[in-house]
């Protein structure tokens, strides 16, 4: 699903943005930065539970995911 949504963004950041992921168009550059941000903080949640029992993995285990979600679309 998608939402057409109008802001009112920095052009330079946006620019940036669009040469470091690589993306061809602002859509993609946006959609890029909101994946990374998701990625980011589903990470940082895994690690915060790291040793509570909840989640049974390791660092490592925890790299291996990172890795694996880096290289999807």
């Amino acid at each position: 699903m998608t939402k057409r949504l109008s802001v009112a963004l920095d052009e330079e950041f946006l620019t940036e943005v669009q040469k470091l992921s690589g993306a061809r168009t602002k859509r993609e550059a946006i959609e890029a930065a909101l994946r990374a941000y998701v990625r980011e903080e589903r990470i940082k949640n895994l690690v915060r539970l790291a040793g509570s029992g909840i989640v049974d993995r390791d660092l490592e285990d925890l790299a291996a995911y990172r890795e694996l979600e880096a290289q999807k679309p």
